[in-house]
């Protein structure tokens, strides 16, 4: 059948099972718009305040369901809003798929109003990026961008369209999508390695990654763990691919993870990376991490095999497919002494907080306890991040989401709406700073316009808390541009932007405040006030070794030694 370009991609769109967009419009992207508008009982469009919400409402959906997420701007400025989220989606490897418009050909390199070269801009932060000139190309153009975004490590892909392919009309023929294949070739003498170095470990430590929960291997790292018997630690990307009540679990790794995490692995003989990049934040000084173990790292990119940590084995491929094959082959395991010595660090060093007065962690763990850690939570960037991750006990993959790579304030919101409408049985609360929640709180008016019910929660300490954690422990107490104590009313911000308010200032305020927001079924605004200089404990020193993980005590200690 004959289309114009723009039919086309909304016909490629429900050819994908795509459901829900999110986008805002503007002079290039008209064609498009007006095809969706003809469609709108198939396809849900979401209007949200400014594009880079959009990008990252998308980026939720597709981390909380496992599709595609899908984003719409228009040229110029709603292309370059789109980048941050863009950005994230792909330090995260998040499979997106983001769709602008462009000006018209004859036009395109003449500055034109609205006009940038958005592919060039994002080539660095995309797996793929295409420019589409002919509508003949159209469609195709489009299915790979799909393939592309959810094949092998997943992450966005960009598909800009001039305004004038959208208007042009050619043949479409529809397809069925293509379905992504797992990568099972990977080497039989990497496995035998693999197999050897597990048998023949008696203190082995499971150090899991976002691989695990994008592969929807959640079933296989469970039996893996049991069979080997082994500890199990995550990072901020790997929550909830690990059950957080499992005896084995001993909680995150890294620059705040959990004494006995940092301890373990850095005593451990064999350190199996499942679906992780040995980032920064986890490694810490990389000479001292796991400097008496062999490391066996499973993962999808060959590109992360060797880039930051050296390897003693290594098995590239999709993360389920070998470990379905590993535990078929791997003998059941009894490593009593060092799972007891593991047990044993877990109860001289637990997760502690200041219980006498409000506090984030006391608020997370009562947000756990009353939605019984089935919700989705998704978090901005910084100490609240962090105490979310420690505090929640995630029992499900793809119900944290989070920006760990890039470190995006702001993302929260976004990502709560786009998880809610792709996952609407769920509970999705945002834990935001006071600091990051001014980046992004006019996306709370697409929550009112949608009455899509939300929690929106803001851990109201008056400063930019991590940052000022730092200024504190490495600068010498110099606050500079960390004190937020001005005018605003979040409150009434949220009011005038449709919401339910609530507001928190003691500890028998939180459960009656989340017990009742859940209830509402309309956006909810909770503002939690607590102290200024509370700190995400326990702390490697940047570039530390993480078997140095120090909490408040130790700091008291060293400061009295001082």
């Amino acid at each position: 059948m004959q289309l114009t370009g723009a039919e086309i991609v909304i016909e490629c769109l429900k050819e994908q099972g795509v459901d829900t967009v999110f986008g805002y419009p503007g002079g290039t992207i008209l064609n498009i718009y007006d095809a969706l508008y003809k469609h709108s009982n198939e396809i849900f469009h979401v209007l949200t305040s400014h594009e880079q919400g959009a990008a990252h409402a998308a980026d939720g959906y597709a981390r909380a369901t496992g599709k595609v997420g899908v984003c719409l701007a228009t040229s110029g400025p709603g292309a370059t809003n789109l980048v941050t989220g863009i950005a994230t989606a792909y330090m995260d490897s998040v499979p997106m798929v983001a769709i602008t418009a462009n000006v018209n050909l004859p036009l395109l390199g003449k500055d034109t109003f609205q006009e940038v070269d958005i592919a060039g801009v994002t080539m660095p932060i995309t797996k793929h990026g295409y420019i589409v000139k002919d509508v003949s190309i159209l469609a195709d153009t489009i299915r790979k961008a799909f393939q592309i975004a959810k094949s092998g490590r997943p992450g966005p892909v960009l598909v800009d369209i001039t305004k004038d392919v959208t208007a042009d009309v050619f043949e479409y023929t529809p397809k069925v999508p293509e379905p992504v294949k797992r990568f099972t070739d990977f080497s039989g003498e990497d496995i035998e390695r693999a197999v050897e170095l597990i048998e023949k470990s008696k203190k082995p430590y499971i150090y899991l990654g976002g691989g695990a929960v994008i592969s929807d291997a959640a079933e296989e790292v469970k039996e893996f763990a049991k069979k080997i018997d082994a500890p199990v630690c995550d990072t901020l990307m790997g929550k909830g691919a690990f059950d957080g009540h499992d005896p084995l679990y001993t909680g995150m790794i890294g620059m705040h993870g959990t004494k006995a995490s940092n301890l373990g692995v850095s005593e451990c003989d064999l350190l199996i990376a499942l679906g992780a990049r040995f980032s920064d934040r986890v490694v810490g000084n990389a000479k001292s991490f796991a400097s008496r173990a062999k490391v066996l790292h499973i993962d999808i990119d060959a590109a992360e095999i060797n880039k930051n940590i050296i390897t003693d084995a290594s098995i590239v491929g999709d993360m389920k497919e070998v470990l379905k094959v590993l535990n078929c082959r791997i003998s059941q395991k009894e490593n009593k002494e060092w799972t007891d010595h593991i047990k044993d660090l877990k109860a001289k060093y637990p997760l502690t907080y200041d219980t006498s007065e409000l506090s984030c962690p006391y608020i997370i763990e009562e947000i756990d306890r009353i939605t019984n850690g089935e919700a989705i939570i998704t978090t901005d960037v910084g100490q609240h991040q962090m105490w979310a991750a420690q505090y929640y006990r995630y029992t499900e993959p793809r119900t944290f989401l989070s920006s760990g790579g890039l470190g995006t304030m702001g993302y929260g919101l976004g990502a709560c709406i786009g998880a809610k409408m792709g996952r609407p049985e769920k509970i999705c609360i945002n834990i935001a700073g006071d600091g990051c929640f001014r980046m992004n709180m006019n996306e709370l008016a697409t929550a009112s316009r949608y009455q899509i019910p939300i929690i929106q929660v803001v851990i109201n300490n008056h400063v930019l808390g991590m940052v000022r954690q730092w200024q504190t422990l490495f600068y010498g107490k110099r606050y500079s541009q960390t004190v937020l104590e001005d005018q605003v009313n979040f409150g009434k911000v949220a009011e005038g932007l449709g919401c339910a308010v609530l507001k928190v200032t003691k500890k028998e305020d939180v459960a009656p405040a989340f017990q009742q927001a859940i209830t509402f079924g309309k956006p909810v605004f909770i503002e939690c006030v607590i102290p200024k200089d509370d700190k995400v404990f326990p702390m490697v020193s940047p570039g530390g070794a993480i078997a140095e993980a120090f909490d408040a005590e130790d700091l008291k200690k060293k400061n009295n030694e001082i």
